[in-house]
């Protein structure tokens, strides 16, 4: 009995790496990022061969069958929370501010974010747009800055998938 939950557990573990691997594998194609895709892509593939073998080797049982499609959706949360954690890449801030936009641009421009601001009209009248590209892991802190001069600014945040020239803090 314990030969079959024994397997289940392997089968788990390989899947929950397996699909660990593939949802960073995705993130990073998704950015560019060549090598490094190429790299965990062939990690990947390697767990995913002996989770595969592991569960088709022997006979089918509900262990195996369970740790595999457990693993599966495990892996999935597990290497989206790693990709927030590493949290590679940039965001494009966009800050709409009917008021405060001048001042949300200086103190943005103060903890060293580059920053563009333009006049615009919206469906209420005159607001100020305030651009700033910002590494992933300080744009929680950006949006911190706004919503301090202003609580109630309309507030996007992208992803810049590529950049080229300009100043970026890192």
């Amino acid at each position: 009995m314990i030969e079959p939950i024994l397997a289940g557990l392997f089968v788990f573990a390989m899947r929950l790496a397996d699909m660990s691997l593939d949802t960073l594998r995705l993130l990073f194609v998704m950015r560019g990022r060549k090598l490094l895709s190429g790299l965990i892509g062939a990690i990947q593939a390697t767990v995913f061969i002996l989770a595969v073998s592991a569960v088709l080797s022997g006979p089918l049982n509900a262990f195996t069958v369970t740790g595999y499609a457990l693993g599966f959706g495990a892996g999935v949360i597990v290497g989206m929370i790693a990709e927030e954690r590493l949290a590679i890449g940039y965001s494009y801030l966009r800050v709409y501010s009917p008021a405060n936009g001048k001042a949300i641009a200086d103190a943005l421009r103060a903890s060293g974010h580059a920053v563009t601001e333009f006049t615009a009209r919206g469906k209420d009248g005159m607001l100020t747009v305030v651009n700033c590209v910002v590494a992933r892991r300080n744009a929680h802190h950006a949006r911190e800055i706004v919503e301090k001069i202003d609580a109630g600014a309309f507030i996007t945040i992208d992803e810049a998938r590529s950049l080229q020239r300009g100043y970026f803090r890192h």
